[in-house]
């Protein structure tokens, strides 16, 4: 059997529906054998960069590896943010790349380059992969594979880079699969972990859950949201734990961290007991004051990567672990509710109190959470929200309403401006379900030629632009600390004119800059749901994210400060 015949049933038989590429001389033998061989739907994108995000948005909401394809050289090195970007997240992507044929390879020799366009990929991708690799013997392709999918997918999910020299894509091999040997990387028992944390919760007056990203990626949705029923307890969650509960639940409280809920905040400051799961701790949730969180509560952390147990936030009780099993045991051998009622009361109270549409006092136009809490009411029919990097991520993570069943898809790790277009592409082609995707319109001009591809395959994406006319989330940082030098976010920065870039693209277009028009214009986005279409709104260059953490204080002690809290 020909190598690329192999590679292209391989990913069949792996349940892989969907690749994405842009196609390079390099890659050609692949592309070629996919498109004969397989019922894979093989998408075109027009920057590699793109095909990585739309591969990454597919192992996100299928826990199968998405796919990626590039050319070698140039084709290789723009896969590398993508690539970061699932390394960071932890999400199960397989990226394919051509390589100039074994006897154009510089290997040792003492120069940089012996064929055109050769590039050493694996060096550059090591760090940013669970395992990169180049195939230089035909006869290990079926167990470089076995090994790329099962690597992908175990332990803490991740990326892996496969590198196949364009005269190996050709050769001809008897295709036995050879096993593979990976270490374990199963549930750790700790006895004693259950039982403090058993102890604990039955003599907390504030106990609290934080659930972070880990809760997806290890497919433990359906376990975690059983075990916030049994015990009873509030939630809180991380940038990439916002859908994991329904905005609806009773027990979720809000988002934490630096442009987080400030009455989450709160919540997670006055907690006496607290048990994370999937999340790290990282200093955008909690702060650069890591001991200020430490301090006064009992922490249980679970993660199945023992480097991030203790190591911002140091917790009492630590269980490496993957989570399903973990969450399982914590069910089984807590069984008690712990719900504490005065405590749930004043949650919600504060929640009131220090709601998100109330932050922005004196907001000139259209308030931007507002109109999050707007645009969810009217987006039933979508599956995935997607939101790209900058201000309006951090408005949508504040006030989105997701439903039991909706999912938002973040950069969150890497914080990739220009991932939320190609990846709702992505999303669009796993879940053939609408999409909405929220960018800035700094992130949509990072990769806006996408949308050839969208009205190409006249996919369900909803794009909606949060348009402040500027880089606004360091525009906002300059204002902080540079006295409002506002060089290269508002000085020497421009948009189109999105309504005229839409219909270049025969995409149907749409401005709005009043609240009264958001209404109707949520009825246009609607009016056919199938159809893509782009909602250009208008947002003041002066309104900002508020509540925001100040470097140096404590996650709960925001900006703009409210006195008697």
């Amino acid at each position: 059997m020909k190598v690329s015949d192999y590679i292209a049933t391989t990913l069949e038989k792996n349940g892989v529906s969907v690749v994405f590429e842009m196609i390079g001389g390099m890659i050609t033998h692949i592309i070629d054998s996919l498109h004969q061989k397989t019922k894979i739907n093989i998408v075109s994108l027009r920057h590699e960069q793109s095909a990585g995000f739309a591969a990454e948005a597919v192992g996100r909401l299928s826990g199968v590896p998405g796919i990626a394809l590039a050319t070698s050289g140039p084709g290789a090195t723009n896969l590398v943010t993508a690539i970061a970007s699932c390394f960071f997240d932890s999400t199960p992507t397989i990226f394919i790349t051509g390589q100039v044929n074994i006897s154009e390879l510089s290997l040792d020799l003492p120069i940089r380059q012996q064929g055109f366009q050769e590039t050493d990929i694996v060096s550059i991708a090591k760090p940013i992969t669970k395992w990169a690799t180049l195939v230089e013997d035909a006869e290990q392709i079926p167990s470089v594979f076995e090994k790329a999918f099962s690597l992908a997918t175990s332990g803490r999910p991740g990326p892996v880079l496969i590198d196949i020299p364009m005269n190996v894509q050709r050769m001809d091999i008897n295709p036995v699969v050879q096993k593979s040997h990976l270490p374990s990387s199963g549930f750790v028992e700790k006895v004693d972990f259950h039982d403090q944390l058993k102890s604990s919760l039955s003599r907390s007056e504030r106990p609290l859950l934080l659930l972070g990203g880990g809760v997806r990626t290890s497919g433990s949705i359906e376990f975690c949201r059983e075990l916030v029923n049994v015990l009873g307890i509030p939630v809180v969650y991380s940038l990439l734990g916002v859908d994991i509960l329904p905005y609806s639940h009773p027990l979720r409280v809000g988002l934490i961290g630096t442009y987080g809920n400030r009455w989450a905040n709160m919540a997670l400051m006055q907690s006496d007991c607290l048990l994370v799961l999937g999340s790290r701790l990282d200093v955008r949730q909690t702060g650069a004051d890591a001991d200020s969180v430490s301090k006064d509560r009992d922490i249980f952390h679970v993660d199945c990567d023992h480097g991030q147990l203790n190591n911002r936030v140091k917790a009492d009780y630590t269980l490496v672990s993957q989570l399903k099993p973990a969450i399982k045991s914590i069910i089984e051998s807590i069984s008690v509710e712990i719900r504490r009622t005065q405590w749930l009361n004043k949650l919600n109270q504060l929640a009131c109190t220090y709601n998100d549409k109330s932050e922005l006092v004196g907001c000139v136009g259209i308030n931007p959470n507002q109109f999050i809490h707007s645009l969810s009411e009217a987006s039933k029919p979508a599956k995935t929200f997607l939101a790209d990097v900058g201000k309006h991520q951090m408005w949508t993570a504040q006030s989105i309403e997701l439903s039991q069943d909706q999912r938002l898809l973040l950069s969150g790790g890497l914080g990739a401006m220009g991932f939320a277009l190609p990846a709702s592409i992505g999303s669009a082609f796993s879940t053939n379900q609408p999409v909405v995707c929220i960018v800035g319109d700094g992130g949509f001009q990072c990769n806006i030629q996408e949308l050839e591809a969208i009205s190409h395959h006249q996919l369900p994406i909803k794009i909606v632009i949060l348009n402040n006319n500027s880089l606004g989330m360091v525009g906002q940082f300059q204002e902080d600390y540079f006295d409002s030098r506002m060089q290269s976010t508002v000085w020497g920065y421009s948009a189109p004119n999105f309504k005229s870039v839409g219909q270049a693209y025969k995409i149907a277009s749409k401005e709005i800059s009043s609240i009264e028009e958001i209404d109707s214009a949520l009825d246009w986005l609607w009016e056919y749901p199938t159809k893509p279409c782009i909602l250009d709104v208008s947002i003041d260059l002066n309104t900002k994210v508020f509540p925001k953490a100040a470097y140096g204080r404590k996650i709960d002690d925001m900006d703009p400060v409210i006195k008697n809290i």
